[in-house]
């Protein structure tokens, strides 16, 4: 079976090319964190490594902390969800995302949607993917939010939660925040 093409951004998955699958997919999903402000860095970083391609999914809200001119590959939101899905026979782009990707990273992950996938709401296309994620492939999430939330005894609950899905959890480091506190 020939693998899926997934097509950019409003156009069917007819009118795409097949390509023969030869690199590792990487889906980024993007949360609205103050730390969404390093996702150029983070798509730079991994489209250094060989062989591999990478698409973003991000949030409205992540939308606040980056430039979309800055992120050289494609990214999508739920205005593409909506676009794309036009009738019965037409892809449904969460799914097609998710059959395409061959591992995830939510990094960041806000605690607002830490909290939509500890509970299963899918209210976006970043949830909605993480909702019909292929639990037989690696799912990394990296959550990122002000010390008080981190510290607050559901956010436990919740990474507890992700990682018995099977989810893997990248670990908060302590540093200076923009609030200026000091931890997570």
């Amino acid at each position: 079976m020939e693998p899926l093409s997934l097509p950019e951004p409003g156009i069917p998955a007819g009118n795409s090319s097949s390509v023969a699958q030869e690199k590792f997919h990487v889906l980024v999903g993007v949360t609205g964190s103050v730390a969404a402000l390093k996702l150029p860095l983070l798509v730079a970083e991994l489209l250094k490594i060989p062989g591999l391609e990478v698409k973003v999914v991000t949030t409205e809200k992540a939308k606040h902390f980056y430039n979309a001119q800055e992120i050289p590959v494609t990214l999508y939101g739920d205005e593409e969800e909506w676009q794309l899905w036009k009738g019965r026979s037409d892809p449904v782009l969460h799914i097609e995302l998710r059959r395409w990707a061959d591992l995830m990273v939510v990094a960041p992950l806000d605690a607002n949607t830490l909290a939509k996938v500890a509970n299963g709401i899918c209210d976006n296309l970043l949830t909605c993917v993480i909702r019909a994620w292929d639990l037989s492939k690696p799912l990394l999430f990296c959550p990122a939010m002000n010390t008080a939330m981190w510290e607050h005894p559901i956010t436990a609950r919740h990474v507890e939660q992700l990682k018995g899905f099977g989810y893997t959890e990248i670990p908060c480091v302590v540093k200076k925040l923009v609030c200026g506190d000091e931890g997570q």
